[in-house]
């Protein structure tokens, strides 16, 4: 399952990370930072180290689970 990780940092000075499942494909980087910029400027969370104060970065995760047949 693929996740696209939003990254920021807040006041603390520490990553906060959001996962959205499933994200659209092939991921626009332009339309990723436009709403990682609307998220900073409306500051719409909060953390327990305070806002979000600046955009750290953004990824796609591939997370594969196979399940093990135990018998």
């Amino acid at each position: 399952m693929k996740k696209l990780e939003l990254k920021f940092l807040n006041e603390d000075g520490k990553t906060v990370t959001y996962s959205l499942e499933k994200p659209a494909e092939p991921v626009d980087p332009a339309a990723v930072k436009s709403a990682m910029d609307e998220i900073l400027t409306e500051n719409i969370f909060t953390t327990s180290g305070g806002d979000i104060v600046s955009i750290k970065g953004a990824r796609i995760v591939d997370r594969e689970v196979t399940e093990i047949e135990l018998g």
